[in-house]
C-alpha cells in the first residue's frame, strides 16, 4: 500500500475565531507535535483529508507536506461534529526515521475455521496489540490466518508473526482467536458427567 500524502499549509493563527475562518474556507485546522514537545500549526483540505483518511488506522504513517516540506506522522485524533460527522480538527503526532516508536497495531483474522464447521463457536477477542520498533518497521496491520483452527484450539500473541526489528509489548498470553464448543455441547458434557460423579460419590470405599 503506498504511503498516504496530505497537502498542508502553515497557519499563524489561533483560537475558535481562526479555526471557524480555516472551516469556511474548505479546510480542517490541525497540529503536528512533535517529539520534543513542539507544536506546529496547519490546515488541510477538509474534502482531501476527509477522503485520504479513511482506513487509515492508529499505526499508519501518512507524509504531511506542508508548505513543500514533508514530515512522516501518525493521525493521532481527529475531532468531528457530533450530527453530521464532519471533521473539525486533526492531530498529527511526527515520527523521526530513526527513532524508536511504540504504536498499537490492529490485528484482522481471516479464514473460514474448521472447527466452526465441526459445530465449534468461534471468537476473537483480541483487535490490536502494542509494538516497539523503527518507523520504517511498522506493520501497518497484523493478519491472522485462522482457516486451520480446531475446536478447542487458540492463537496467542505470541503466536504472531511481526516481522525483523518488531518488539512485542503487549503480554503473549493474550488470546488473539480461538474455537470452543457451542454451549449445547457444554451443557450436555457436564450432564454426562453428573450421573457419574454421582455414581463414583455413592460406591462404598474399598479396604
Amino acid at each position: 500500500m503506498s504511503q498516504v500524502v496530505f497537502e498542508a499549509r502553515e497557519r499563524a493563527g489561533a483560537g475558535s475565531a481562526d479555526a471557524r475562518r480555516v472551516r469556511r474556507a474548505g479546510r480542517i485546522p490541525a497540529v503536528i507535535y512533535g517529539r520534543s514537545g513542539s507544536a506546529v500549526a496547519i490546515d488541510l483540505n477538509a474534502l482531501e483529508f476527509t477522503a485520504g483518511v479513511k482506513g487509515i488506522s492508529g499505526s499508519t504513517i501518512v507524509k504531511v507536506n506542508v508548505s513543500g516540506k514533508p514530515v512522516d506522522a501518525f493521525v493521532k485524533d481527529t475531532q468531528r461534529n457530533i450530527l453530521n460527522g464532519q471533521i473539525l480538527h486533526v492531530d498529527f503526532y511526527q515520527v523521526e526515521s530513526d527513532k524508536l516508536l511504540r504504536a498499537r497495531v490492529p490485528v484482522h483474522v481471516e479464514g473460514n475455521p474448521v472447527g466452526v464447521r465441526n459445530g465449534g463457536i468461534f471468537e476473537s477477542p483480541l483487535h490490536e496489540i502494542e509494538v516497539e520498533c523503527l518507523p520504517g518497521n511498522l506493520p501497518e496491520r497484523i493478519i491472522v490466518d485462522v482457516s486451520a483452527l480446531d475446536v478447542n484450539q487458540s492463537i496467542h500473541v505470541r503466536d504472531l508473526a511481526l516481522g525483523d526489528g518488531v518488539r512485542l509489548i503487549s503480554g503473549s498470553d493474550q488470546v488473539v482467536a480461538l474455537v470452543k464448543f457451542a454451549k449445547a455441547e457444554e451443557s450436555a458434557a457436564v450432564a454426562e458427567e453428573a450421573p457419574a460423579e454421582a455414581a463414583a460419590a455413592k460406591e462404598p470405599a474399598k479396604g
